[in-house]
């Protein structure tokens, strides 16, 4: 009986083992799986602010775009009123030789 009753203690230290292994498997995976949803967690608010960050930055570059539209536009019309000035000068100065010679 002794040799039974060895027997019966070692499986039922066994069988212990067994469900307490059992249970720490699963406190393992639970915490896995708690792991795998907050870097989900992490990596949708990484693409919300990586979406955030390319909408600045396209509105950024329309900026720009609006910004190069209008030194353009400057750029032109100093050009004319270059143009201008020099073809006032250039009037003037024929009016000033005819004052001249008379």
């Amino acid at each position: 009986m002794n040799a039974k009753s060895t027997v019966l203690k070692l499986t039922a230290v066994a069988a212990s083992l067994a469900i307490l292994s059992g249970c720490a498997s699963t406190k393992a995976l639970e915490e896995v799986r708690l792991k795998a949803e907050a870097a989900q967690a992490e990596a949708t608010e990484a693409r919300a602010l990586a979406n955030q960050a390319q909408g600045t930055a396209n509105q950024a570059q329309g900026t720009a775009n609006e910004a190069m539209n209008t030194a353009d536009e400057a750029k032109q019309d100093a050009a004319e009123a270059k143009r201008i000035s020099e073809q006032n000068r250039e009037e003037m100065n024929r009016m000033f030789r005819r004052t001249m010679q008379k």
